[in-house]
């Protein structure tokens, strides 16, 4: 797959079979729709074209909402989709300009221009141009001008990927990453760099790597403990995972942090990913530092065993 980030640099692409969208979580009902496009596009000797946009929309036209809440950030979404198979992925900077543009603009201008596209494969209600008013009843009418086919994702397909987003995201709120990774298809992850925390956790024998997550929008699932797969320099490992506030400790901030399995390397300032395997437990104070480190060997018994039973692997 290759990422193409800058519209002025885009190649010639040959038979492009384009869909576009958020495609946040790349999950079941996103990944039905690739395989489509990547069947279209060999079944006419072309090329398959996701196009996304970063920011996420949302963050540009409605800058004060700070409810958005995604199951990706840009970097994760890259490896999913490069999972996937698409030949091409689209990573289309938006702004307040882009989102200003007529819908006849944003045809011309931006799918016509930049991709010549032979199939555009989007949803019934797909809406774009300004106020987003655009839609595909009007891109159907530039068929012939332009030479392109419009086929629709029928009415049930797409809401069954919208009420699959919702409800992997309340899943994931309510911390059942389990049932999360079965509609996902793969195991929810957190990417981030290692930063430097208050080293209790090395003191307790449980040393633990805290990650801070770049994107601000990006989803986490409520304090606790996790079993989850651990990935450093395309090496994978297991571990336990802890969100919360440490109110054994201090019971300020919110941390993040992971002990890795059979690990002993220096890694501040690189990054590493997490892809959760199960709750293990809600978060609690203990009596002392003693009481709380007996609870952590129990909890990696627990995480262990979680681990063994995973029939969902994540993948490098």
């Amino acid at each position: 797959m290759k990422v193409h980030r800058n519209l002025d640099e885009l190649p010639h692409f040959n038979n492009a079979v384009i869909t576009i969208g958020s495609y946040d979580g790349v999950h079941a009902g996103h990944q039905t729709i690739i395989q489509r496009i990547n069947d279209t596009a060999q079944r006419i000797n072309g090329e398959s074209i996701l196009i996304t946009f970063h920011p996420h929309p949302r963050l540009v036209v409605r800058p004060d909402d700070n409810s958005l809440k995604l199951l990706n950030t840009i970097d994760e979404k890259i490896l999913l989709l490069e999972k996937y198979g698409v030949d091409h992925l689209i990573i289309a900077p938006f702004t307040k300009a882009f989102s200003q543009q007529s819908p006849e603009e944003y045809i011309e201008h931006f799918l016509v221009k930049n991709f010549q596209p032979k199939k555009i494969i989007i949803g019934y209600d797909h809406k774009f141009g300004n106020k987003r008013v655009g839609n595909i009843d009007l891109l159907k009418q530039y068929e012939g001008k332009y030479g392109f086919e419009v086929m629709e994702i029928q009415k049930q397909d797409v809401d069954s990927i919208v009420v699959s987003s919702t409800k992997i995201r309340n899943a994931l709120l309510e911390g059942r990453v389990k049932i999360a990774a079965e509609w996902l298809n793969h195991p929810f992850m957190i990417s981030g760099e290692v930063v430097y925390g208050q080293q209790l956790g090395r003191e307790l024998g449980y040393p633990t790597a805290n990650i801070q997550v770049k994107e601000r929008h990006k989803l986490i699932p409520p304090i606790g403990i996790y079993a989850v797969q651990v990935v450093h320099n395309d090496q994978q490992y297991q571990g336990m995972l802890y969100i919360g506030n440490r109110p054994t400790l201090d019971g300020k901030t919110i941390s993040i942090e992971v002990n890795i399995f059979d690990f002993d390397q220096n890694i501040y300032g690189q990054d590493i990913r997490v892809a959760f395997s199960k709750h293990i437990r809600a978060d609690k104070k203990f009596e002392g530092l003693e009481a709380l480190k007996h609870q952590l060997g129990l909890d990696k018994i627990a995480t262990l065993e979680a681990l063994k039973q995973l029939d969902n692997p994540i993948n490098h």
